[in-house]
Order: C-alpha cells, then sequence, then structure tokens
C-alpha cells in the first residue's frame, strides 16, 4: 500500500494512527515535532503527510506550508488530523496547502476513507 508520515507531538495519537494504518497495509513513519517532521517528509518522501497543529515550536499550519509550497514535497497531500474544530481552522489549514481537514477524536473509517480518497492512482 502506501508510506504514510505521521507529524504529532502525542505518543497515544501516533501509536493509534499507526496501528490502524498498519492493519490497512500501510507503512508508516512518524515525527513528534514539525521541525523533525519537515526533515523526514523531504528525506522519506512518503505518500501521504497527516500533520496534527497544536505541537511545540513550530506548529501545523506552519509546517504544512513549509511542506506544500517545497519543490519536492509539495505534490505529497496533506491530511491535517487537530483537536481544533473551528470552521477558520479548517479554512486556515486548506490555504496552507492541506489537502483535507479532519478533527480528533477521528473515525477509524472515516480516517481510512479520507486517506484513499487522497492518494494518489
Amino acid at each position: 500500500m502506501a508510506h504514510i508520515f505521521i507529524i504529532d507531538d502525542s505518543p497515544t495519537d501516533v501509536r493509534v494512527f499507526t496501528t490502524l494504518l498498519e492493519k490497512a497495509g500501510h507503512r508508516v513513519s512518524s515525527a513528534a515535532s514539525a521541525e523533525e517532521g519537515i526533515a523526514g517528509v523531504k528525506r522519506e518522501r512518503p505518500d501521504l503527510v497527516i500533520m496534527d497543529v497544536i505541537m511545540p515550536g513550530m506548529n501545523g499550519f506552519q509546517a504544512t506550508r513549509d511542506l506544500s509550497r517545497d519543490a519536492g514535497t509539495g505534490h505529497i497531500p496533506i491530511l491535517i488530523v487537530t483537536t481544533k474544530t473551528m470552521e477558520t481552522d479548517r479554512v486556515w489549514g486548506l490555504r496552507q496547502g492541506a489537502k483535507d481537514f479532519l478533527t480528533k477524536p477521528v473515525d477509524a473509517k472515516s480516517l481510512l476513507q479520507r486517506i484513499d480518497n487522497l492518494l494518489p492512482g
């Protein structure tokens, strides 16, 4: 299946997402900070990125903007998955280059469906 890179500072969320995605046949990498995640995505070139927003240091909106505007990673779809529930957060995330936006807690079926919709081919 696909290689999915998770950028999220919550070890619990990373573990839950990783288990779900691996059961669905995906290969998963992760990073606990936006800065580490950007470096990992640029190095590994995954098929899709799951991005949290609220993280120490650089936030997920900034990281999404960085990755989506980079010539080497701009083609990689980013799915923001966050506890931020305001419509303005969703709009802002999409304006930064995210292809989709989900709020936590995430329904497993919905997450997998959104990922399938974003994956190329």
